[in-house]
């Protein structure tokens, strides 16, 4: 009984930890950000969305009411605002600007167009980074047979990835193409627990950066679970009180998982910063943070694969970044990412000792045995709706890759018997595993000189 109890309690702290959200701020100091900013944020919304209520102005900012009643009481001081009410409840009161707060949004418009959920402040960023670190979470066997169920790979190299996790450090994942390294590194993802809170946008130096990123980050909670735990709703249905609730500047998402490849490049690393809008994308590294990075195909990108790597080299070993804004302002943020690379190409030709001493775990996926092989091919079968035979699967194996000297790599027998399921369909035959057909595919798939 005191066992269970203990567990409840255990599992408990856990969930709440895993769960954290900021709290909301109740004062204007306590959002970190400078009183003119906010202003100036306000009135460029007002100026953007036209007249809001006074629940539109807490959605669209992300702010508590606490915090919008002092900002938009020091607009009304200055005739920047206007305020009119429809009926006698607080949720009726409605903002429109002046003439002369339209003048004031414009320029504050050109010096920047970012109108969105305010940013939380810099230090702020880092700590919460810091609370949810990736190096906080754990991964057992378990999770990892779990994660990898039906799948096969090898029980050494999965071994290595689960005990990689673990470290927080980086991975260097390198083997043949065709070996599976890209398929592996993606199921990674599914060994990262517990949620995080990102942030909308950072403010640095009364700079925007905006980190939050829809295609990127996926929400921990429906809707209607942040709209009970205090969110703001587009249907208007929250209720406007002044409890302490969370800070809704943040929002709870799963541990990000980020993958980039050949497209990747050394200006990528660094802040986007947009000449019309006046305001940043964070780079890949920065919306990773205490998740997972993946960079697949090291050494097919632009930039020389030295120079990327290169890149790494203070981030991997000091676990922090440095960015620079346009005015060259300088500052420092964390780096609390897995970075998985995977490439094709020897280490060797990629790095030094030095460098390659930074990555921690370096793993090597190469061709699988007859029978993990074997059992790849009796998978693809089923799922192709080709009938598996023992004498194809003998033929495909010594009367072709035999023959021809070539490798079991993972993922051979799906490309192969894909291309016989597609002649059987042009042909209106059945797709079976005969040496004909076999033939043809090998023929297809494989070069000739």
């Amino acid at each position: 009984m005191q066992t269970t109890l203990v567990n409840e309690i255990e599992t408990g702290f856990v969930e709440r930890r895993r769960s954290s959200m900021p709290s909301a701020p109740a004062s204007v100091e306590e959002t970190g950000l400078d009183f003119p900013f906010l202003i100036e944020l306000l009135t460029k919304t007002l100026f953007i969305r036209g007249q809001l209520k006074l629940l539109d102005l807490v959605t669209h900012t992300r702010l508590p009411l606490v915090v919008l009643e002092p900002l938009l009481a020091f607009m009304r001081s200055k005739q920047m605002c206007e305020a009119s009410r429809s009926s006698g409840a607080e949720t009726a009161i409605s903002y429109n600007l002046t003439e002369l707060g339209s003048a004031r949004a414009e320029d504050y418009l050109r010096k920047s167009q970012y109108v969105g959920p305010a940013p939380v402040s810099l230090t702020a960023y880092i700590d919460q980074v810091k609370q949810q670190s990736i190096a906080n979470m754990h991964v057992s066997r378990e999770q990892l047979s779990e994660v990898f169920t039906g799948l096969v790979v090898n029980q050494r190299i999965l071994t290595q990835f689960g005990a990689a996790m673990n470290s927080g450090r980086a991975i260097f994942v390198y083997g043949p193409a065709g070996s599976g390294k890209t398929f592996i590194a993606e199921h990674l993802a599914g060994l990262l627990t517990g949620n995080v809170a990102i942030p909308h946008a950072i403010l640095v130096d009364n700079e925007v950066i905006q980190v939050f990123d829809p295609l990127t980050h996926v929400p921990a909670f429906s809707p209607e679970r942040s709209q009970r735990n205090g969110a703001p709703s587009d249907s208007g249905g929250l209720v406007l009180d002044r409890r302490r609730m969370s800070d809704q500047r943040w929002i709870m998402c799963n541990r990000p998982v980020i993958k980039t490849g050949g497209e990747l490049t050394l200006r990528m690393l660094d802040l986007d910063f947009d000449e019309n809008a006046r305001f940043y994308q964070a780079p890949p590294q920065v919306k990773a943070n205490n998740g997972l990075l993946i960079i697949d195909d090291l050494g097919r990108q632009l930039a020389p694969a030295t120079d990327i790597m290169n890149r790494w080299i203070v981030p991997l070993d000091r676990r922090v970044d440095y960015l620079s804004l346009h005015t060259g302002k300088k500052f420092m943020l964390p780096f609390d990412v897995i970075v998985v690379f995977s490439t094709n190409l020897s280490p060797t030709k990629l790095a030094d000792d030095a460098f390659l001493r930074r990555l921690g775990y370096k793993i090597y996926v190469g061709a699988l045995s007859e029978d993990e092989y074997a059992v790849i091919t009796r998978q693809v079968c089923e799922e192709l709706q080709i009938p598996f035979t023992e004498q194809g699967f003998k033929y495909l194996l010594h009367g072709l890759h035999e023959k021809y000297g070539k490798p079991l790599f993972a993922c051979i027998p799906r490309d192969i018997l894909e291309q016989v399921r597609d002649f059987a369909r042009f042909e209106n035959v059945p797709a079976e595993m005969s040496s004909d057909l076999l033939d043809w595919a090998w023929g297809n798939y494989f070069t000739h000189d």
